[in-house]
């Protein structure tokens, strides 16, 4: 018996580490192999290349819709690029080694110049050089002409700052290197001329990464003198789109994790089918509709816990609008969602007035947040920047008119890239009394230029600042297999900490808390039937979750590009909180600054091995305290 639990405990540690080491992101693109935690980047796509390199087509997020799956040490990809599918299965096969396999099938006969593996180089390499098997002399990327430089050769190595990637084919290939006005370029051939409808195609190549591992100690300084805006704490979307899996799933993250926002659907299409009616009139245990229903009963729920609570309406009904209501994705040309109509606003804000009065009333809920979903895009209220300023003065007045204390919610836009559609509304006086707070979603828009917009914008009319959905994939429930992988567990959380650092919200509200999305595995959800337990997601969300309330942000630095940080201290009970991602190898980390009072803290770290893993009694002297992260991880220091 003995012998067998030794042997699962090996096999799960080998699992562990074979998983582990390629970041391949579910449209099908490497950005890199990971060897003893650290990643060595670059970024490959599947290029399809038109006659005379005319122009070309990769596989990028949002531009297909691939599906991934794992299989043991082998992630998949399928998807396809205009009549060509593709299926990419890349082997993970440990110290930085990957075996690519690609298959390629026309559906129709194509004229190209080729199918490639395309390899785009970091700046790291900007200096560096490409030696191939059959030169004896190495290239200089940096003086790479513009002209396509065709190697011919089983072996492939480029050498850049301390790194290397070294390509290994069965047979002599004819590789392409390009240098462009965005850098250098490696093109591996799949498929080198005109594809016949039916032709299959297959090469397989190996991929391996080397060099220097960073495992130099991290020094990290915090300030807790310079003191920022206050996070109330994280926060989730309470959106029931799932009947038979949301309830358990919901029931799991409010029962073992500290919620402190919440926010929840406004059914409008369904609250008031037709105009003329009165809504106020529907018996809650009679003729009130079931999704109305149950979303007043998650809002009362939630407001029983003891949270602030934004209400969203993600609908309008059709007397409400303009045209058909559409909730499809539209095609070339056309916008998204539908329009308010103008003739119908007062009918518009007395309804939406009903229902937080009806919420008041029935179910006993305060809403303090009103909003129309990512209605920059129209999902699925389509409005302009103008009608957007107009609309929370006119609604905002209203809600005043009727004695609600609601406010509006500037923005709630789809995307931190839309910033300039709050613009009018926030230059606009007249407005401010009726805004609440400034949102946007994370979705896309990460730059740190992008991202202090917002900050900015908070601070110009003294609001907080919500990222009203927080996750990093519109798409990913196409591929839901992705939610239980490393790479993207690391790149969500990485995102909250830098969202925390340079934004400074009072709360992060995950893209859901729900079977939506789910942070939990099993239960039915996605089509696993495994029992219902969480996953690394999770363990990260609790983990964030567990910031002490009302705790005011502090400047925090870290001396390494890989390692994101964010710190902040509860000003009345002095508890500090020290939030890290350790990007890399196993490292000691050094964390001045701290307060002197504290004498001991304790540490958390969650990783594909640790989920909130507890170390306690990290002893803080003069302010210092070390310790020791394991590689790709994420970590907290914690009063306790």
């Amino acid at each position: 018996m003995k012998y067998g639990i030794a042997l699962a405990l090996f096999l799960l540690i080998f699992s562990d580490m074979a998983y582990a080491q390629l970041e391949l992101q579910p449209w099908g693109n490497l950005s890199g192999i990971r060897k003893d935690g650290q990643l060595f980047s670059f970024e490959s796509s599947l290029t399809v290349v038109d006659k005379d390199w005319t122009k070309s087509q990769s596989t990028k997020k949002e531009a297909q819709q691939p599906k991934y799956t794992r299989d043991g040490n082998k992630q998949i990809v399928s998807t396809a690029i205009d009549s060509l599918l593709l299926v990419e299965t890349v082997k993970d096969e440990g110290s930085g080694k990957a075996k690519i396999n690609i298959e390629a099938t026309a559906k129709r006969d194509m004229a190209i110049e080729g199918i490639f593996f395309k390899i785009a180089l970091p700046c790291m390499y900007n200096n560096g050089s490409i030696i191939a098997e059959s030169s004896a002399i190495p290239y200089n990327i940096a003086q790479l002409t513009k002209e396509n430089l065709k190697v011919l050769t089983r072996e492939l190595t480029i050498t850049g700052n301390k790194q290397q990637l070294k390509f290994s084919f069965k047979n002599s290939t004819s590789v392409i290197i390009k240098n462009t006005n965005n850098g250098t370029e490696i093109y591996i051939p799949i498929q080198t001329s005109n594809i016949a409808k039916g032709q299959d195609i297959i090469q397989e190549f190996g991929l391996t990464v080397s060099g220097e591992i960073n495992t130099n100690p991290v020094h990290v300084k915090v300030d807790p003198t310079a003191q920022g805006r206050v996070f109330v704490g994280f926060g989730g979307n309470f959106r029931l789109q799932k009947p038979q899996t949301d309830p358990e799933v919901i029931d799991y993250c409010l029962n073992n994790m500290r919620v402190a926002w919440g926010r929840v659907e406004m059914p409008f299409a369904q609250w008031q089918p037709e105009k003329d009616a009165d809504p106020l009139q529907q018996d809650p245990n009679g003729n009130l509709n079931t999704h109305v229903r149950e979303s007043m009963e998650m809002a009362q729920r939630l407001q029983r816990i003891g949270m602030p609570i934004i209400l969203t309406s993600w609908n309008a009904p059709k007397w409400a609008i303009i045209g058909e209501p559409h909730y499809r994705q539209p095609k070339p040309g056309e916008q998204w969602g539908n329009q308010l109509n103008a003739d119908n606003m007062q009918a518009t804000y007395k309804s939406i007035a009903d229902y937080i009065v009806y919420l008041k009333d029935k179910f006993g809920v305060d809403i303090t947040l009103f909003s129309f979903n990512e209605s920059d895009l129209g999902i699925n209220v389509r409005i302009t920047p103008q009608e957007h300023d107009a609309l929370i003065k006119g609604l905002g007045a209203y809600f005043v008119s009727r004695g609600l204390k609601t406010k509006m919610l500037l923005g709630d836009n789809s995307d931190a890239t839309t910033y300039e559609f709050i613009y009018p509304t926030l230059n606009d006086p007249d407005a401010k009394p009726y805004i609440g707070a400034i949102s946007f979603h994370s979705w896309r828009g990460w730059e740190t230029e992008t991202l202090q917009k917002w900050a900015d914008a908070a601070k110009k009319i003294n609001v907080p600042l919500i990222v009203g959905e927080g996750s990093i994939d519109a798409a990913a429930w196409n591929y839901p297999d992705i939610f239980q992988e490393q790479t993207y567990a690391i790149e969500e959380i990485n995102l909250y900490l830098r969202l925390l650092k340079i934004c400074q919200p009072i709360t992060i509200l995950q893209w859901q808390l729900t079977a939506d999305y789910s942070p939990l595995i099993g239960g039915g959800i996605f089509g696993n039937d495994e029992p219902l337990h969480p996953g690394q997601r999770f363990w990260n969300l609790k983990q964030l979750a567990s910031t002490p309330k009302n705790s005011t942000y502090i400047t925090a630095q870290a001396d390494q590009d890989n390692v994101t940080c964010a710190a902040l201290i509860n000003k009345e009970t002095d508890d500090v909180a020290v939030h890290l991602i350790n990007n890399g190898a196993k490292r000691d980390y050094i964390i001045s600054g701290l307060p002197k009072t504290h004498k001991k803290l304790v540490l958390y770290i969650t990783s594909t091995k640790l989920s909130m893993k507890k170390k306690s009694k990290i002893e803080v002297v003069n302010g210092e305290a070390h310790f020791t992260l394991p590689a790709v991880c994420f970590a907290s220091l914690l009063t306790e």
